[in-house]
């Protein structure tokens, strides 16, 4: 995976730029002077991520994922990630028929859903999950693979399913771990 360089990285135009940030050349960014990320994230191959985000420190966005931020704003704390073919959406249109959808149409003809997503600090989103506007996933939240959350989640609790539903409590031994990485014991 080629990452593209720190001058072509300052040359994008970023809202915020934070230290050793890595983005794939294959990646796609769009209004980047929309989107922050912080320290130490990465965001890889075949990705895209358009409209208002901001990212923590130490965020991952692996292949093939989706940050559609829009006008809301999809906000991944520090720590959070995404695995492979994650979707993250601030809007959707209605499907129900009422309305017209799809960017092409002019918005007096369509009805969106419009609201921020917040993905806490050490959140997992498991491959393929898709995550809806609106939701919340609280701080320590790990979503099983394949799931569609529609609702926000409760602190260390792991969900799983179409539509996602708790499935157990998650363990916080992790934030051990990241005091001994933040005292510069991780480098």
């Amino acid at each position: 995976m080629a990452f593209l360089s720190s001058s072509e990285l300052q040359k994008l135009g970023f809202k915020h730029l934070g230290k050793n940030v890595r983005i794939s050349d294959k990646a796609s960014i769009y209004q980047p002077s929309e989107i922050e990320i912080g320290d130490e994230s990465r965001i890889d191959d075949f990705c895209v991520i358009s409209g208002k985000v901001s990212m923590g420190r130490n965020v991952h966005v692996a292949v093939f994922c989706n940050v559609a931020g829009g006008t809301e704003g999809v906000t991944l704390e520090d720590f959070a990630g995404l695995a492979y073919g994650c979707h993250v959406f601030s809007q959707s249109d209605d499907y129900s028929g009422t309305t017209m959808t799809n960017p092409t149409v002019p918005a007096q003809f369509k009805q969106e859903t419009k609201a921020a997503v917040r993905i806490g600090r050490h959140c997992i989103v498991g491959a393929k999950s898709v995550i809806f506007p609106g939701v919340h996933l609280a701080e320590g939240s790990a979503v099983g693979a394949m799931s569609m959350v529609t609702r926000s989640t409760e602190a260390w609790t792991i969900v799983a399913g179409v539509p996602a539903r708790k499935v157990k409590d998650r363990r916080r031994d992790l934030l051990a771990l990241e005091k001994t990485y933040l005292e510069g014991a991780g480098d």
